[in-house]
Formats: C-alpha cells, structure tokens, sequence
C-alpha cells in the first residue's frame, strides 16, 4: 500500500536531474545576447551537467515512483541519465574549438544540448508511454535544429530539414501505435499493462499487436535500425561533426533504453517480438557493414558504422534475459567511449583549414600527428572488435550471451559481420599510417586542452574498461534487475 501510495505522489525530487539542465538552458537563453556573459554559455552548461550528474549518482539504489507511476526512478533509469550527460559533456568538449573555428559559436547551442538531454533522461525514466513520447520530442526537436545549426552549408541545412522530416514521420508511426495500444489497454501505463496482460491479449490483440508493431517502428527510426535508417547517413555526413558526434551515441542510447523497458518488461510476453527482433538484428548489421565498405567518406562510413553496431545491440534485445540485457547496456557504455573518440579525432582534423572529413584526409597522418594517429588506431581497432580494447569485451559479452541462450545462427551471422567490419575500419589505419602525404595545406593540427581531455578519457575508458570490465557489468546487471 505504501508503495501504490508513494507511486501516486508528486515528488519533485524524482526530477532533480532533469530540472537542473532546464534551469542552466533557461539561464543560457536568458543571456544569450548579453554580450559578454554570453561568452560563459559554455561553462554555465558544464555546470549544469555537473549538477545534474551529481543528482543521478544520489538517485542510485533508492528507487521511487510518482506522478501517478508515470515516473520511476530506479536504477535503470539512473544509470541511462548519468550515461546522457558523459554523453553530453564529451560532445560538449567536442564542439568548443569547432564550433570558433567553423564561425558558428553560438550560446543557443548549448541551451539545444542541455534540453536534449533532458529529454533523453526523461525517457529512460517513465514506465508510460505518453511520458515516453514527451521526452522523445523534447529530445527530438533540438536536435532537428543542431543538425542544421551551421546556417552558411547547405548541407547543413538539408541535413536539418531531412532530419526534422523523417523525425515527423517516425513520431506519427509512434503516437498512432500508442493510441492503438490505449485502444487495447485502456492505459499508456506499463506497469498496468503487465498486470492485465492476459485478459488485454485474450480480448483485444489485433490492437495491441498493430499498436505494439506501431510502437516499434517508431523506435526503430530513433536507433537508426534496417529499413529505419535511410536518413543517418545524409544527417550525419551535413551536420557539424560535434553533432554527428552526439547523435551516433546519445540518441540512439536513449532509443535503446526506451525500448528496453517497452518490449521487455511491458510487452515481453509477445513471442512474435522474439522473431521481430532477430530479423532487425540481421538486416541492421548486415546491411550496415556492407554499405561502409564503400564509403569514401569518414563520416559517412561511421554513419554506417552506427547502424551495425545497432544491429549487435539488436541482439542483445533478441536473446532477453537479464545477463544479455545488461551485456547490451555495457555494450552501449563501450560504445559511447570508442565512438565519441573516433569521433573526436575527425572533428580535430576537420578544424585544419580547408580540410574535409574524406578519406584522403587521413593520407600521412602518422607523419605529421604520430600521437593523434595511434588514438585514431585504438578507437579502430575497438569498434572492430580488437583484444585488449573494451569493444571486444562488448561483442564477446553479447556473442556470448547469445549462444548460451540457443541463438547460435544469429551469433554466427554478428561474428561474421564483425570480421567484415574489419576491412573499412583497417582502411582508416592504413590510409593514416600507409598512404603518401599530399602537398599541401592539410598538416598542421591543433590539439587544445578540452579536445585533448576528450581524447584522454575516451582512450582509458576504450582500454581500462577493456582490462576491468566487471565494476561496470555489475552496473549494468544492477540497472537490468531493477526492472525485470
């Protein structure tokens, strides 16, 4: 009784984390045209997600809920908020120098991040779809303006407006599921819908089967999954890089967390998901790496990259139980910092004038930048899989987790396109460390103290966490009980 009543209660302290970041936008946007003080949009943004991450850690192992159980503040949704903010803050760091470099320093940029992230913890800590939804838009519609936040490229622009509108599509897929499901259930709750799975199933499953397929399309967009993903690489290639940064890693962490706590705690007693799931699986991995194969663009090749990493996390989803579960929230962690490094070196080269984000970039950088090009090297060989780096550790846990529970074709199949995988992010190296040096303008680069910071954090995250994973497994299997 205790528990239905503290579930019913408006407890502001559940939304400490998330009203710090309002409230250092709101401050941002209020000075934005004080001249000066405009200038400390970017530390007044660290604040605020130090605060906000110091309010998480605070949240762990003491579970609440309230607002009428449309918000939970369990461990789950803890780890997935302090996770948005190292998300949010490396890009943060990312984007300093870029952003002066590139003539498009804005303070508003920093007011879009901190409300994104908002919206992503909102997300990972509802257990009702209509709060779900809220948060995904509050996420969503900055972004649509940071992908075209450099107002002078057109494709910058078009990567905005591409963006927003498949964006709109995908939310119209989502909200009609939603109805759909409320048709069925009479509640957007997901714990009610647990309770009274039975009878909604027995008596109304054509909706809640089209509201949950509905459901899952619309969340498929948003983790960029096979046939959901024909915009990442146009958006990613024409946004700044510090964006395409952010959206390879913090909304596609916050898709996944979401689809979580929809299909495996709310509708994980649909069988049909199981086969859903490893068809996704298969389709995004594979057609994710065969398209890197021929890209000639970095940016574009990450973007792809992206997707079939996505597809190993897919696998995850499709094996269930609670160990494969937290393999896939480990797996998201390992990512974030193999990912945003790999990235971070792109957005460094990219500050050289003139210089682009192609391949023919990269020619004798090993010469030049000997230190930059080995951490290029490591965040490689991680996002392929290589011992001793934590990407292998991630691929060996899922792969893994997989066999044990009967998937052994579907861990067959992620094997495979891992070893395919190897060839475009091999050509990366190779190309640094291999190829001639062009005459030219391209050689200088300068490393300032927030981008080195990035790249120091990154590189230990990408091998400490690959010598001594089990602290952050033992999280992640924290996080996964919280909810199952």
């Amino acid at each position: 009784m205790t528990d239905y009543v503290s579930a019913l209660s408006i407890d502001i302290s559940l939304l400490y984390p998330e009203i710090a970041l309002l409230v250092a936008a709101s401050v941002i946007l209020v000075t934005a045209f004080l001249g000066r003080i405009a200038r400390l949009a970017p530390a007044l943004a660290v604040i605020g997600f130090a605060v906000s991450f110091l309010l998480s850690i605070e949240q762990w192992g003491n579970p609440k809920a309230g607002f009428g159980g449309m918000v939970t503040c369990d461990d789950f949704g803890v780890m997935f908020k302090m996770l948005f903010v190292i998300v949010s803050l490396l890009t943060l760091f990312i984007a300093c120098r870029y952003f002066k470099v590139k003539g498009i320093d804005r303070p508003e940029f920093y007011a879009l991040l901190l409300i994104s992230t908002m919206g992503m913890m909102v997300m990972a800590n509802s257990t009702d779809l209509v709060v779900m939804f809220l948060g995904l838009e509050i996420m969503s519609v900055p972004l649509y303006v940071m992908a075209g936040f450099n107002r002078h490229s057109l494709m910058s622009n078009e990567s905005g407006i591409k963006y927003f509108i498949m964006g709109a599509f995908a939310s119209a897929f989502l909200l009609m599921g939603i109805a759909f499901v409320f048709g069925a259930a009479e509640t957007t709750n997901l714990r009610r819908i647990v309770a009274d799975f039975n009878y909604i199933a027995t008596n109304h499953r054509v909706y809640l089967y089209a509201g949950v397929g509905l459901v899952l399309i619309g969340f498929g967009f948003k983790i960029a999954a096979v046939p959901f993903h024909t915009w990442v690489p146009d958006v990613y290639e024409g946004a700044p890089t510090p964006v395409t940064a952010f959206f390879s890693v913090g909304p596609k962490a916050a898709g996944f967390a979401v689809m979580l706590r929809v299909f495996i705690f709310g509708f994980a007693d649909i069988g049909l998901l199981t086969g859903a799931f490893w068809i996704l699986a298969v389709l995004t991995m594979t057609v994710g790496n065969i398209l890197a194969l021929r890209q000639e663009n970095v940016k574009r090749m990450l973007a792809y990259s992206s997707i079939s990493h996505a597809g190993y996390i897919l696998v995850a989803l499709t094996v269930g139980g609670a160990d494969s579960l937290s393999t896939a929230i480990f797996y998201l962690v390992a990512y974030t910092m193999f990912n945003l490094g790999g990235f971070a070196v792109v957005t460094l080269l990219e500050t050289r004038a003139g210089c682009k984000s192609d391949f023919m970039e990269l020619s004798g950088l090993a010469k030049t930048n000997p230190y930059l090009s080995a951490l290029l090297a490591l965040f490689m060989f991680a996002l392929a899989g290589f011992p001793p780096t934590v990407g292998f550790v991630g691929k060996f846990y899922i792969f893994s987790a997989a066999v044990k529970a009967g998937f052994v074709p579907l861990a067959v199949i992620g094997v495979l396109n891992s070893f395919v995988s190897v060839y475009y992010y091999l050509r990366v190296i190779k190309t640094s460390y291999f190829d001639q040096l062009e005459e030219g303008r391209f050689a200088s680069v300068t490393v300032t103290p927030s981008i080195l910071f990035v790249l120091v954090i990154t590189a230990v995250g990408t091998l400490g966490l690959g010598f001594f994973p089990q602290r952050l497994l033992e999280m992640s299997q924290a996080a996964v009980f919280a909810f199952l």
